[in-house]
């Protein structure tokens, strides 16, 4: 019988940071609003096409960018949010954006 090996194989850790590169590590941040999970989202792993809540652009995908939940563990995926990064840094600076239907013209 060979001895236990406490430390991962080589393939297992080379995947788990394969992931983590493509979905990114999440963290809490403190904001005024409560705290919540934000995950960095590198661009090779969008694939779709998001809209920031901070100006209400569209997140194209093979955009970095981040995913923001409530940390509080109530929310489900639904209340997770695709924001460019700047866009969630400047957050409280800014006034809400405007919810704008599909439809609608984008300037004006």
């Amino acid at each position: 019988m060979s001895p236990r090996r406490n430390r991962p194989r080589r393939d297992d850790a080379a995947a788990l940071d394969a992931e983590r590169a493509r979905h990114g590590v999440a963290s809490v941040q403190q904001w005024r609003d409560g705290d919540w999970q934000v995950r960095a989202i590198s661009g090779g792993a969008s694939v779709k096409t998001y809209r920031c809540p901070g100006c209400d652009q569209e997140i194209r995908p093979g955009v970095a960018h981040l995913v923001a939940w409530p940390a509080d563990g109530r929310g489900d995926l639904t209340d997770r949010r695709h924001w460019h990064s700047g866009c969630w840094r400047a957050r409280e600076r800014r006034a809400p954006a405007v919810q704008r239907g599909r439809s609608a013209p984008r300037h004006g």
